[in-house]
């Protein structure tokens, strides 16, 4: 049954699965068709912060459920002015907009920041510009893949959607000069505050400030993508919160609805927002009355139960953890790095080979850690907030067992293969931006 599952001809297989099929799932522990226990460290990637299946988000759902689930926005509901009010309150911004998926969300702050950029900025008529990082994921949909490296989702999709421009993350000096040559058609800077699909990767000190500076400086939009690190993944509440800086419009998705149900809001005040007008923009189930209860019950949640302090404690208990583990293999860790419970262990491409993170991390599921690489060379860890020490320590254990025990014999069962490793050369940009063997020590 469970090899009927993976190998059904019936869907289309868009991912690069770890091979093992969901059945059940509680808190922080997922079970197999088999009923073998695993401890989740993906949570959906960072969907499930509050952990799986929360008593009270499934409360929310199920009342919800039975009273009223879809009114289109062709009507009002009861429920979605009052997800409104909260979202905006918690955190102080003066509108949202609802949407399902990430990736709409994304789409709908690029729409908002041309539709400003047009109208309050007086960009000359479909000559705007939008900024973003390389490196940089923001979904898959045709509009968000016209600012990606990823050659793998851009290429054989074109042609592309124009008016972007690419700037290396984290350089602020190289952000600037964009800003200078192109700032009078430039409408918004799209960014991750802690990049995700790219392996965790953090930007320098003080870079959301001078971010913050420049934008206000040259009347840019700063758009943060908080999709993967907002709602208390980073021991904040968005992750912008570590520089103490506002955006002017913010994305949330995935741990808005709590792994249970798609939700997702663009945030920002009036000047900028009702420069979308009825007509404009919208979504039949943006904001439905399901969604907005489970949101509603989500963000209760994560406050009601200290999450955020919880993920950035917790977090820096699992980084030393993780620290030890380096210090033990210092041949195989190059770092170890993350903000609360957002984390990541990159590896030495060079002493890994030929093996790779995503064969570590079918050992790790072996013994009982849900965990996905990010590239050939970084494994992501990021376990629902609610996931205790004792559960952390574990995980610790697992990846230190897998290093000492099954590296080597990896190494010796896969075949090397003669072939140099493809580059992943951005065909936008040029850059080589996952290959970091240059800098293995």
């Amino acid at each position: 049954m469970v090899v009927l599952m993976i190998t059904s001809p019936g869907f289309t297989e868009c991912y690069h699965p770890i091979p093992m099929v969901f059945a059940q799932a509680k808190g922080t522990c997922i079970w197999d068709p088999e009923g073998k226990k695993y401890i989740d460290f993906l949570s959906a990637y960072s969907a499930v912060n509050q952990g799986h299946c929360h008593p009270k988000v499934m409360k929310a759902l199920v009342e919800q459920a039975q009273r009223l689930t879809l009114s289109s926005r062709a009507f009002y509901n009861d429920k979605f002015p009052v997800f409104a009010e909260h979202l905006t309150s918690m955190l102080g911004y003066e509108m949202m907009l609802p949407m399902n998926t990430g990736a709409e969300g994304v789409e709908t702050a690029i729409k908002l920041a041309r539709k400003w950029g047009y109208e309050k900025k007086k960009i000359p008529r479909d000559e705007a510009i939008i900024v973003s990082c390389c490196g940089c994921f923001h979904g898959r949909t045709l509009g968000v893949i016209s600012m990606s490296c990823d050659n793998d989702a851009t290429r054989g999709f074109g042609p592309l959607v124009p008016g972007h421009l690419k700037v290396d993350f984290g350089d602020i000096d190289a952000l600037e000069r964009i800003f200078k040559d192109h700032g009078d058609r430039v409408c918004g800077f799209l960014f991750e505050p802690i990049q995700g699909e790219a392996g965790v990767v953090i930007p320098p000190n003080g870079y959301l400030k001078a971010v913050r500076d420049l934008c206000s400086r040259y009347n840019i939009l700063m758009i943060a993508d908080e999709i993967q690190t907002g709602i208390a993944r980073t021991g904040k509440m968005l992750a912008c919160d570590w520089e103490d800086i506002r955006p002017d419009v913010v994305i949330l998705g995935k741990a808005l609805g709590a792994g249970v149900i798609p939700v997702s809001a663009v945030l920002a005040d009036k000047d900028i927002m009702l420069c979308i007008r009825p007509g404009e923009h919208g979504s039949t189930f943006g904001g439905n009355p399901l969604a907005s209860a489970v949101a509603i019950a989500a963000l209760n949640v994560v406050k009601e139960e200290g999450l955020t302090e919880r993920a950035a404690k917790l977090g820096e208990e699992f980084r030393e953890q993780l620290s030890k583990i380096q210090t033990k293999f210092p041949q195989i860790i190059k770092e170890v790095r993350g903000r609360g419970l957002l984390n990541a262990v990159d590896l030495n491409s060079k002493a890994l080979s030929p093996a790779s993170a995503y064969d570590l991390c079918i050992k790790l599921k072996e013994r009982g850690i849900l965990a996905k690489p990010t590239h050939d060379t970084v494994i992501r860890l990021a376990p629902p907030l609610s996931i205790s020490l004792e559960e952390l320590t574990e995980a610790s254990k697992a990846l230190s067992d897998v290093l000492e025990f099954d590296l080597p014999k990896l190494q010796k069962e896969i075949t090397k293969s003669e072939e140099p490793a493809a580059k992943q050369v951005c065909d936008r940009c040029g850059r080589n931006l996952y290959d970091t063997s240059d800098n293995d020590n």
